[in-house]
């Protein structure tokens, strides 16, 4: 299992958090993805690495900014 975690701005709902874990949960090899609305704080676990760009494609699919790592 791999843990990275993320920086999402923009988000102010719940229905925020559900728009951006619904988008990361699409990518492949993602099991959960955790999303804290105050932090932005956003931790993805899959069963492999997954690249940053993917993440950030996901974030932007949703309506936010995935913060430069």
């Amino acid at each position: 299992m791999s843990e990275s975690t993320y920086t999402v701005t923009g988000m102010t709902c719940g229905h925020c958090v559900s728009s951006v874990t619904e988008e990361i949960s699409q990518i492949g090899g993602v099991q959960k993805v955790d999303v804290e609305l105050a932090s932005g704080k956003v931790t993805v676990t899959s069963d492999q690495p997954v690249a940053e760009d993917d993440v950030r494609t996901a974030v932007t699919e949703a309506g936010y900014t995935l913060v430069a790592s």
